[in-house]
């Protein structure tokens, strides 16, 4: 591909690294849904309360803390794997083959029965998945150019929720016709079927700092941990802080409503079908249309520009669902919701990954983006985690409920605009702020 600002948006589709990143943002989809949206609705529909759903919700917490391990994933080889699929590759289709089995395992729980087991093999999803994301958002900042970042990132989240609606709207279809045990079967099947992909792909070519061997354990250590950290804060210098708290406020109230909009959905009156043919249909294609915008404004705007227009619009459509709340089972209203709040989501999101791709250095790919996505993803599922509460203290006001989660938007809007002023010249390619 041409180091060109302008290569149109077909000729990389039909580049066959493009083609990788949207099979692996689907592979990073599939086991995402199972324990977020489809595990919600699962549970409400078994009489599960909205705090205890809520509580449960925290299983999600590996996505948060990934960070943690990302260290081992750059460095660290996978016996046998390693040698035959490489650095990235290897991690990638390892987690996916023990994703299956766990997977169908946790469709086999009861949640009235069985919780705890329900809630350990969830952990295990959730684990496993966030070491694949690890491996995989490394994969697509290695392959790319830095002034492809924005279109990588778009392919990557449009895969990301085709995936999802396959655990999604997929995964209530099949739970509707034949059991939430058959869903989570079907659901291993994919995700099985998806790691083809895995085997198909180009390994990228890595770093000298990532490929030399170590000294000793201390010089693993300071390679794989401290140096990433190090080369962070000395790029960016004091801007890291505010960059930081910009990268935690800014899924804010996605956080809360993300957790509970299934539940809210099944306290409206909305069947499994219904909530497939509306929520998760009509989002799947207004999301699909909002990461092209999203994709597109950032190359013209500029991603932290972008980033600042998201924020905007995500308040405005959290909000709306206040408005849904105070109507009841209303489906032309449901459906224009959905998707004028999956149509900013996209935009936002695009926005979000090009930027985070964009700060880091490919020297330390997986550490430096794993930490940043953690900080993000550790308040949203914080928050999340308590949201459930939230509406119950509330005495179960979904009105009173959306307004808040709007209202929590506000943070992460003027963080955004105090960034902007003082980092006036964006680069538009990368999404980092230009020297």
């Amino acid at each position: 591909m041409a180091d060109s600002h302008k290569v149109p948006w077909t000729a990389r589709l039909r580049d066959p690294r493009f083609r990788t990143i949207f099979f692996f943002g689907m592979a990073s989809g599939l086991p995402s849904s199972l324990v977020f949206a489809t595990l919600s609705i699962w549970l409400r529909e078994e009489g599960i309360s909205r705090t205890s759903i809520g509580v449960i919700g925290a299983v999600a917490t590996p996505y948060a803390i990934n960070f943690l391990w990302a260290p081992l994933i750059d460095r660290g080889r996978l016996p046998g794997l390693c040698r035959w699929l490489g650095q990235r590759r290897s991690w990638i289709f390892g987690c996916q083959m023990l994703l299956v089995p766990v997977v169908i395992a946790m469709g086999a729980q009861d949640p009235k029965t069985a919780a705890v087991s329900l809630a350990v093999c969830a952990l295990l999803v959730s684990f496993l998945s966030a070491t694949q994301d690890v491996a995989i958002d490394a994969y697509r900042v290695e392959t790319l150019k830095p002034h492809e970042y924005g279109t990588g990132a778009a392919i990557a989240i449009y895969g990301w929720h085709c995936g999802a609606f396959l655990t999604g709207a997929g995964a209530l279809y099949v739970a509707a016709a034949g059991g939430w045990m058959a869903a989570y079967i079907a659901a291993a099947a994919v995700i099985g079927i998806i790691s083809v992909a895995t085997l198909n792909a180009r390994e990228p070519e890595h770093p000298p700092e990532l490929t030399a061997s170590a000294k000793n354990v201390v010089d693993w250590l300071n390679r794989a941990a401290l140096a990433p950290l190090r080369d962070f804060f000395a790029r960016l210098g004091w801007m890291a802080v505010l960059v930081l708290a910009v990268i935690v406020f800014y899924k804010f109230g996605d956080a809360m409503l993300g957790r509970m909009a299934g539940v809210f959905y099944v306290d409206l009156g909305f069947t499994k079908i219904e909530i497939a043919n509306y929520t998760k249909s009509v989002g799947l294609a207004a999301t699909l249309l909002g990461v092209g915008v999203g994709g597109w404004v950032c190359i013209r705007l500029g991603v932290m520009r972008a980033m600042f227009f998201g924020a905007v619009l995500m308040m405005v459509t959290n909000l709306a669902f206040a408005l849904l709340a105070s109507s009841g089972k209303d489906f032309g209203l449901l459906a224009t919701v959905v998707f004028f709040d999956n149509l900013t989501g996209g935009m936002a999101t695009t926005a979000f990954v090009a930027y985070l791709s964009g700060l880091c250095n490919v020297a330390f790919t997986a550490t430096q983006y794993a930490l940043l996505a953690s900080l993000g993803n550790f308040a949203r599922i914080q928050l999340g985690s308590v949201s459930g509460w939230a509406v119950d203290a509330l005495g179960g006001d979904w009105t009173l409920f959306f307004i808040g989660v709007g209202a929590m938007s506000i943070p992460a809007i003027a963080l955004l605009w105090l960034l902007v002023r003082l980092m006036p010249r964006i680069d538009r390619d990368a999404g980092s702020p230009s020297a």
